[in-house]
């Protein structure tokens, strides 16, 4: 069910929340939390959709906050999907044109759900400081997206001087996978240290350079990492190489969605490597809303590797 309410108010939005759950039996009971998704006119529908299917695993109620030109005339419409139209949870679209969006966090506080976490996500273009933003200074969590900005190896060389308890990035969420799958070999025989790593990766990819800090911060290794030319690789993470005694492991995509992992004296193994989703990515960072303290400590501690990327990417 959608209703629409044209040159509207919160007040009138939140008393029409009541009595569609009054009237149609919706309820707010058992939603874990509340989603503010950050973006734009006309980009709003592929990110709620995403949030709706990651409600299934985690209900809760989204209101996603559309911001038009500030030259408008100040009007807030807004849009209620309740049922089949919003999943697993329930989504309040505000859309506010001129001077209506001015107070992003009046438009928000008055809808939130009564003691239960606040998440905020920037799927496009995010504030510099997320924390200190008006949306982010009332969120648990705050989820950016460092491919999604206008400079994402800039957006990732910066991510230690904005940090605070509480911020992750997409970026990092996109290198799960490879993080497992590489914590899985280094479990087997033989066990040998590292003592070398080397990772490639797309000139696009931030994940490569928060891929590489993470392995330096925990095998306490040297680590060379570099972009490859688009027409070598067009988009994120290509390779690791991990070098010990008794010889090197490699795990690398021959194209999109594959992987291979090669190891000293096995066969072979061909492995399902695909890019992660927006819902798959969202959905694992609602399934924690404490701080992620290992990507703090990979943004701050390997804050070297990261301040040098943006030269890097900039020379492929």
């Amino acid at each position: 069910m959608i209703i629409d309410l044209p040159d509207t108010t919160v007040s009138a939005i939140s008393k029409r929340l009541v009595s569609v759950r009054e009237e149609g039996g919706a309820v707010a009971l058992g939603r874990v939390l509340t989603l503010i998704i950050v973006t734009r006119h006309g980009a709003e529908e592929e990110v709620i959709e995403a949030a709706n299917d990651a409600s299934r695993e985690h209900p809760m109620r989204v209101i996603a906050v559309l911001f038009g030109d500030d030259d408008e005339e100040p009007r807030l419409d807004a849009q209620i999907r309740v049922g089949g139209d919003a999943g697993a949870s329930e989504v309040i679209v505000l859309r506010a044109h001129g001077a209506a969006g001015s107070n992003a966090e009046s438009l928000v506080t008055g809808l939130l759900l009564p003691d239960a976490p606040v998440v905020a996500w920037w799927p496009a273009e995010a504030p510099a400081d997320p924390a200190a933003s008006p949306i982010g200074r009332i969120a648990q969590r705050r989820i950016t997206d460092a491919s999604s900005q206008a400079d994402p190896a800039a957006w990732v060389s910066d991510l230690a001087g904005h940090y605070s308890p509480g911020d992750t990035d997409f970026a990092w969420t996109r290198v799960t996978r490879w993080r497992e799958q590489l914590a899985a070999v280094l479990d087997q025989p033989p066990f040998e240290p590292v003592t070398a790593v080397e990772v490639r990766g797309a000139g696009d990819s931030p994940s490569t350079v928060l891929l590489a800090a993470w392995l330096g911060l925990k095998l306490e290794v040297p680590v060379d990492y570099a972009y490859l030319p688009a027409d070598e690789w067009s988009s994120g993470i290509k390779s690791v190489r991990l070098t010990r005694p008794s010889g090197d492991t490699l795990l690398e995509r021959p194209a999109p969605g594959v992987a291979v992992l090669t190891q000293p004296g096995q066969p072979t193994h061909d492995l399902a490597f695909p890019r992660r989703t927006l819902r798959e990515c969202l959905a694992e960072e609602l399934r924690r809303l404490d701080p992620d303290l290992l990507y703090g400590r990979v943004i701050t501690e390997g804050h070297d590797l990261l301040a040098a990327s943006a030269d890097r990417s900039s020379d492929v």
